[in-house]
This record gives C-alpha cells, sequence and structure tokens, in this order.
C-alpha cells in the first residue's frame, strides 16, 4: 500500500471549474474504472468490479507488490483483461499517471486513511469521478479542500459506506420512512470491534490480521499504518459506520443537519495491555508506548430538528463485533444487539420483540431484489450494494445516493472529536458544509430498487 511517510503534500495542478461531463457511453459500452490500493480492502472491492458484467477494471495501482501481485490474480482468476498496472517502482504519486490513463470514467480509492484527500482532489481534478473509501480526510481542513475540489470541478464523489446497505439497517429505514417508531427522538450507533490483531501484525504476508505485537515499519498489511493514529491521536477515529445509518434516517443535509458535538474519551491501557500481557511480550519495547485512543470514545451530536445521537469507538478491549445501532421514537424502539424491537401498541408492555418478523416485514426492495446477486459479497453482502450504488449513479449520471456532504460531515467527526477531547470535552459547534443548503435538499438514499 501507499506509505504516509513517503507521502508529502503537493498541491494539484489547476484546472478550469468546468461541470464534469456527461458520460457518452454507447448502450451496452462498459465503465472503465481504476483501483488505488489493491491491500485486503481493495482486493474485496476489485471482487465485486471483476463480478460485474459492465465494468472494466482498466487500471491498477499500488506500491506493495505482493498486494499488486494478488489483485492481478484475481482479475486472472476472473478471465478478465489485464489492466495496466502503476506503481511498481514504488512511487508514492503513481496513482497520477493512473488517473491520467485515457478514457477513464472513474476510480475507487481504497489506500490509508490519510492518503484519501489527496488522492480524491487530484482524481476530481482531472475530471475523473471518486468513490472512496472511508474516511474522506484526516484533519479538517482536509475536508473543506475535498468539498471546495468536488464543488468546483462538479466531479462526482461517493462515500464507499457499505453499512447504509446492511440488510436490517436497511428494513429500519423503510420502517422509520413508514412511521413505526412515531417521531424520532434519538440514535445510536458506533464502531466497537476488537482490532488489536489488526494493529499488531509481524510482517507475515500470510497472516494478514494477527501474529506477532509489530505495526508501522515492521508491521505488515493495516498494522502498517492504522496502528499510528491510535497511537498518536485521541477522538471518534472511524465515525462513518455508526452514523451512516443514523444520518440516513433523520435526513440529514436533506431537511436536517448537526449543529452540535462533543467527545468523551476513556483512559488507554486496551492496546498496552496486549502487547504486554496478551501476547507475553512485556518487555518488547511497543508495550512501553503511551498510546493515546482512549479505549472507548463516547461522541454526542445535537441535530437541528431536535434528534441526538450517540457513537461510541471502542477497538483496543476484548468483545465481541457490534455496531450498537439503537432507533428510538414516540413509538418504540429497535436495537441490533439484541435483534429486537419494541413497538407500544403493538408489543407486551414492557418487553422486546425478536426483530426478524419486522424485518421480513420491511425487507427494502433492494435486497428482495439483489440478494442472491450480494451472496458471497464482502461484509454479509454490503460489499455488492456499495460498489453496485457507485456504478449504477455513474451510468445514469444520477446523483451519488452518499453525495459529498455525507461524506465530509460523517468523516469531520473524526477532527471535530480530537477538537472537543483536547479541550476539556468542550462542545463545538458543527460546521454546515452545505452552507444552507440542507434546508432544501431531499432525501435520495435508497428509495427505489436501483441502487
Amino acid at each position: 500500500m501507499l506509505n504516509r511517510r513517503n507521502f508529502v503534500a503537493l498541491s494539484s495542478a489547476a484546472l478550469g471549474a468546468a461541470a464534469f461531463p456527461t458520460l457518452a457511453r454507447a448502450s451496452g459500452e462498459k465503465l472503465r474504472l481504476g483501483l488505488i490500493g489493491t491491500g485486503m480492502r481493495g482486493q474485496v472491492l476489485l471482487k465485486e468490479l471483476l463480478r460485474r458484467d459492465d465494468v472494466e477494471v482498466a487500471a491498477l495501482c499500488d506500491i506493495e507488490p505482493i498486494m499488486l501481485g494478488r489483485a492481478l490474480a484475481m482479475v486472472e482468476r476472473y478471465k478478465k483483461a489485464r489492466p495496466q498496472t502503476y506503481g511498481e517502482t514504488g512511487d508514492a504519486f503513481a496513482y497520477r499517471k493512473l488517473l491520467d490513463q485515457k478514457g477513464l470514467d472513474g476510480v475507487i480509492i481504497a489506500t490509508p486513511w490519510e492518503l484519501h484527500a489527496q488522492m480524491a482532489i487530484d482524481a476530481m481534478n482531472a475530471k475523473v469521478a471518486v468513490g472512496c473509501e472511508v474516511v474522506a480526510g484526516v484533519t479538517l481542513q482536509d475536508h473543506w479542500d475535498v468539498l471546495r475540489t468536488q464543488q468546483r470541478t462538479g466531479t462526482p464523489y461517493m462515500l464507499l459506506e457499505n453499512v447504509c446497505y446492511r440488510r436490517d439497517v436497511m428494513a429500519v429505514l423503510q420502517m422509520v420512512r413508514a412511521g413505526l417508531f412515531g417521531e424520532i427522538v434519538h440514535l445510536q450507533g458506533g464502531y466497537q470491534h476488537d482490532l488489536r490483531a489488526v494493529k499488531f501484525n509481524s510482517g507475515d504476508p500470510a497472516k494478514p490480521y494477527g501474529g506477532g505485537v509489530e505495526f508501522g515499519a515492521k508491521g505488515w498489511s493495516e498494522a502498517r499504518w492504522r496502528t499510528e493514529h491510535s497511537l498518536k491521536r485521541n477522538g471518534e477515529l472511524y465515525p462513518s459506520h455508526g452514523i451512516g445509518p443514523c444520518a440516513m434516517a433523520v435526513n440529514i443535509h436533506r431537511g436536517n443537519r448537526f449543529t452540535h458535538i462533543n467527545s468523551f474519551a476513556s483512559k488507554a491501557r486496551g492496546l498496552q495491555d496486549y502487547v504486554g500481557r496478551k501476547m507475553g511480550a512485556k518487555e518488547h519495547p511497543n508495550a512501553k508506548l503511551g498510546y493515546k485512543l482512549g479505549d472507548v470514545v463516547t461522541t454526542t451530536l445535537a441535530c437541528e430538528n431536535g434528534e441526538t445521537i450517540l457513537l461510541q469507538h471502542d477497538t483496543s478491549l476484548p468483545r465481541p463485533y457490534s455496531l450498537g445501532f439503537r432507533v428510538q421514537g414516540t413509538d418504540g424502539i429497535w436495537m441490533d444487539v439484541n435483534h429486537s424491537i419494541h413497538i407500544e401498541g403493538k408489543s407486551k408492555p414492557h418487553e422486546w420483540e425478536d426483530f426478524q418478523a419486522y424485518q421480513d416485514r420491511y425487507e427494502h426492495p433492494l435486497w428482495k431484489k439483489y440478494a442472491k446477486t450480494a451472496e458471497g459479497a464482502g461484509h454479509g453482502g454490503m460489499d455488492f450494494f456499495v460498489v453496485h450504488a457507485f456504478v449504477e449513479a455513474l451510468k445514469a449520471n444520477a446523483p451519488m445516493p452518499i453525495d459529498i456532504y455525507d461524506a465530509v460531515a460523517w468523516s469531520a467527526i473524526t477532527p471535530l472529536s480530537e477538537q472537543s477531547i483536547a479541550e476539556g470535552f468542550r462542545t463545538l459547534a458543527f460546521p454546515d458544509f452545505t452552507e444552507g443548503q440542507w434546508k432544501s435538499r431531499k432525501p435520495i438514499f435508497a428509495f427505489d430498487d436501483r441502487y
């Protein structure tokens, strides 16, 4: 993968502000897409591109030879044409040569977080549509820069936030829109996922998750870059999985907006304990580092229409996986951790019902239409839907269902949470990235069975 240590900030070439041109593809002609970053996540997305008959994977870029080789092997297994490759020489800016490739319709960015903003800016300046993995940027300024570039160039940008397409989440969205919960009052979500074996990995390509206690230059896969964030930063580092479905449920940027944010962080003990005790390496230098990321970070957002949203980031302690979703209104509540629901007047007083019957009844049309196609896709099928949405929106020259405003606002929770914690858990005003447009913009996400 591209290495941040070799990456220096360079200003993008100034291009005109012309709108993104309509894709003038003949009927049946394939979209030509590139992929920047062919690591573990990139390969998951590549699989979904290769499964499609309407996409040609025209270019791949990565400076890690093993990962690029694995990606090319995937292309061969699917019996697709070999794409042009970039990055073999280790040039951290090789992706710019990919963006110069003639006839490229779009690019998917699946590199380490700190590279996303500049890569997306360069792609939009080159008039190449962007499907960007979370997050949109690292600093608050990154988010404004990405937004201003999209506004100036008109180039399509979609955040590839797949949890918005989770099967139960989409059924709950249907229920919210049908008024089953009454007026929505409070929501919860988060990223609650034991990542200790991801953050420490001793350079064994055969063990992409787990094995040893190294990270950074001595590590492998995500441990090469992701652990540095836990070492140096303290905040809600991965907000979009939790906030995305909550934001869609209360129409953020479509008649509603975030107004305030504050965050609290617990003490940081989990990663040091993992290295020093769980792995039996008390004398290892990595057991003596001062990891800044609080083991549990709790963030609260207030919304213009009166709702509150609570997020929790919890990746350094032993726990089963859960995103901790909760949707609560004047007529009832749903929680994913116990797969249960309570609807006043339908459920027995003070008792939970199993959610399955409701999920079946309110199954979203997308899942009804594509459940079979999505079988075998990553993250329980969600990765099919997010790639499908990006591709279909591009083909239709339609607005991206998770658009630039969603991308920057959901992702900006991270630097804002860092600021809140650093300033004594202070409540901050949340930037209005739409600059007032939220009042008139209409919801578009998942209103039919297209994408």
